[in-house]
C-alpha cells in the first residue's frame, strides 16, 4: 500500500497527458508540483486538482534550462521535503516535413526539450531519490521512439534518445531503490495531436505514410494517465528500464 501523501512533479503539466496525469495522481493521494512553460494552462490543472481537494503547487520553468530544472527540484523539495515520483512528461512534435527541408534550429528545438529535458529532470531528482533511498522515474518516450514515423524523423531521433537515457539510467539506479521506465503513447487525442490533424485537414503537408489506426480510435489522455500511476506504483516493483508502449498496437 502506497504511503500516504507521497510527492510527484509532473513536468508538461499545463495540458494534454501531463495534465490528466496529475489529476490522476492527485485523486490517488499524492501531492503533485506542476511544471510547465504555460503558466496559465499549469495554473488551470492546479486548480482543477485543488478542485477536487487534493493538493499541489505549480512552478513554471522552461524544463531544457539548468537553471530552471534545478529550480523545480529546489521548489519540491522546500515545499514537500521529498520526490517520489518524477514524470519526465514534458515535450513537443516535429512539424512533418521532408528530411533536408527541416532546419538546424528546428533540429535543437526538438532535441532540447525532448532529450535535454528528460536528461536534467533525472540529473536533478536521482540525488534527491538515492538520499531517500527510493523513487520512481516514468520518461514519456513515444510509440514514435520504438517504430519511426514517416516525415518526422527527428521527433523520431528524439525519442529513441528518451528511451536510451531511461534504459541506461535504470542500469545504474536499479539497486538504489529508484525504478525508471518509459511510457511510449501512440496516436493520443491531444491540443498537440489535434493541431497536427488540422494541418493536413487543411491543405498542410501530409507524408506518404500515416500510421494504422488498429482500434479504430485514438488513445486519451487519462488513458496514459492510468499506466504511469501503475508505473509510480508499488505494483509496478519488478519493473526497471522497460519501455510500456500504449498505442493501440501501433508498434506490432
Amino acid at each position: 500500500m502506497m504511503q500516504e501523501k507521497q510527492v510527484a512533479v509532473v513536468t508538461g503539466a499545463a495540458s494534454g497527458i501531463g495534465r490528466a496525469t496529475g489529476i490522476k495522481l492527485a485523486e490517488n493521494g499524492y501531492k503533485v508540483v506542476l511544471v510547465d512553460y504555460n503558466q496559465a494552462g499549469g495554473e488551470e490543472t492546479l486548480q482543477l486538482i485543488k478542485g477536487q481537494g487534493g493538493e499541489g503547487i505549480f512552478v513554471k520553468a522552461d524544463v531544457s534550462k539548468q537553471e530552471d530544472v534545478e529550480n523545480y527540484v529546489n521548489q519540491a523539495v522546500e515545499a514537500y521535503g521529498r520526490i517520489d515520483v518524477l514524470f519526465n512528461n514534458a515535450g513537443v512534435i516535429q512539424k512533418f516535413a521532408p528530411f533536408t527541408t527541416v532546419d538546424v534550429a528546428e533540429y535543437e528545438r526538438i532535441m532540447s526539450i525532448n532529450v535535454k529535458s528528460v536528461f536534467l529532470g533525472m540529473k536533478y531528482v536521482l540525488p534527491v531519490m538515492e538520499q531517500q533511498g527510493n523513487g520512481a522515474i516514468i520518461n514519456t518516450a513515444s510509440s514514435a521512439g520504438i517504430r519511426p514515423e514517416h516525415s518526422i524523423a527527428v521527433y523520431s531521433a528524439s525519442k529513441h534518445a528518451v528511451i536510451g537515457l531511461t534504459k541506461g539510467a535504470a542500469i545504474e539506479y536499479a539497486k538504489k531503490g529508484i525504478r525508471i521506465n518509459a511510457v511510449c503513447p501512440g496516436g493520443i487525442e491531444t491540443a498537440i495531436f489535434k493541431s497536427v490533424a488540422d494541418t493536413f485537414a487543411n491543405g498542410g503537408y501530409v507524408p506518404e505514410e500515416l500510421s494504422p489506426m488498429r482500434m479504430g480510435r485514438h488513445g486519451k489522455p487519462d488513458e496514459i494517465a492510468e499506466v504511469v500511476l501503475f508505473l509510480a506504483s508499488d505494483k509496478a516493483s519488478f519493473m526497471a528500464g522497460s519501455v510500456v508502449s500504449v498505442d493501440g498496437s501501433l508498434t506490432v
